[in-house]
């Protein structure tokens, strides 16, 4: 048996559940990964709360993780059984101890990258690669708006654009993310709490306003967003989430400039394994010469996912958060031993929380995982 969450009907953390499950076989065409870190993303929410619908219920969750092969379908020749993986895309189900997802979707891992840095940065990682290196390509002196810039995404966006050339001006909710974005690079943040965004880019570009946004928040920026923009200039709206954004008329891109605006996903670019080896190969190039680090600001042990969840729905969390599957969090305390405490306080207070709920509920299971 192996571990796994699920949920059987959506709605908030609570329908999360830490599950036993007998592990598949791969069949032709599929590896299964055992994995040492999963990663967490906003889109896991998303299926969650039922805003994209899961195929069926019950459901795995999580499409990101990172591990070694344990098992290969028959017609895979480009991994082995050992061979270190990590992936981004395929079916639900990487919030798990053993995954099978097709081989198509998973990349060899570099001996010189760690399974949570792997973990927390492939779809993160990936998507900043399409957004930043294609969906709209920069040039080095441009000036580009991107919200949320101290999230997994953003931390991620401020090095890779910073190490392009470009000006990025990052909103923030806090003067403690407007810190840790320019620490990544950020050209200068805008507190979106206290400040008028659109009027705050005008002073930034002296009136030249900027020729795309990049907006993961949805609902909320939708217009504003619109309103930073040159005319002509590219709208790139790959998120939701404050919720999605609805009822508009398109004729507002006309009013405010003659706009353009895409709603792009990893797997509109990454739909080829050729494509997919690509832009890893461009993200790894970026981890090794060390102009991109990762920040690893939150680690839940796997039945906590509820409550990392939360967490990252609250705005709580900056920069990455992995999840950390039992059979791996032995090896993980051995490793973190020298590491300072609190980069491990996250895992141990969850720990040390479900011990004594145990204690008092007579050792019954976490429903809430």
């Amino acid at each position: 048996m192996a571990k796994r969450i699920q949920f059987s009907r959506t709605g908030g953390p609570e329908v999360l559940e830490y599950a036993d499950v007998t592990p598949e076989a791969p069949k032709a065409g599929e590896v299964r990964v055992k994995n040492h870190a999963v990663g967490l993303n906003f889109i896991d929410i998303y299926f969650r709360t039922g805003l994209y619908p899961a195929p069926g219920l019950p459901s795995g969750l999580g499409t990101e993780g990172a591990g070694v092969v344990d098992a290969v379908g028959e017609g895979v020749t480009h991994l082995k059984e050992g061979d270190r993986v990590a992936y981004a895309q395929g079916p639900l189900g990487a919030y798990a101890e053993l995954h099978v997802l097709p081989a198509d979707k998973v990349v060899k891992l570099p001996e010189a990258i760690e399974f949570e840095t792997a973990a927390a940065c492939m779809l993160k990682g990936l998507t900043v690669q399409y957004l930043l290196r294609q969906t709209y390509r920069l040039q080095r002196g441009e000036t580009i708006l991107f919200h949320a810039a101290a999230g997994g995404v953003g931390s991620i966006a401020c090095q890779w654009a910073k190490a392009l050339g470009v000006k990025l001006i990052g909103t923030v909710s806090s003067q403690e993310k407007a810190d840790l974005a320019m620490q990544n690079g950020a050209w200068a943040t805008i507190d979106y709490t206290k400040e008028n965004v659109a009027e705050r880019v005008r002073e930034l570009t002296k009136g030249d306003m900027v020729p795309v946004v990049y907006d993961s928040v949805g609902r909320d920026t939708w217009e504003t967003s619109l309103d930073c923009l040159q005319k002509r200039g590219l709208m790139v709206s790959f998120g939701n989430s404050s919720g999605p954004v609805e009822n508009v008329n398109i004729g507002i891109l006309n009013q405010k400039g003659a706009l353009y605006v895409t709603r792009p996903s990893l797997n509109g670019y990454a739909d080829t394994r050729k494509r997919l080896e690509a832009m890893s190969n461009e993200l790894f190039e970026m981890l090794e010469s060390g102009k991109l680090k990762v920040d690893i600001a939150q680690r839940y042990p796997l039945e906590k996912a509820g409550e990392a969840q939360e967490a990252l729905a609250s705005r709580k969390t900056t920069g990455s958060t992995v999840l950390v599957p039992a059979m791996q969090q032995d090896t993980q305390a051995t490793q973190d031993a020298g590491q300072s405490q609190d980069a491990r306080e996250p895992v141990k207070e969850a720990q040390e929380g479900q011990a004594a709920q145990d204690a008092e509920q007579s050792q019954d299971q976490d429903s809430r995982a």
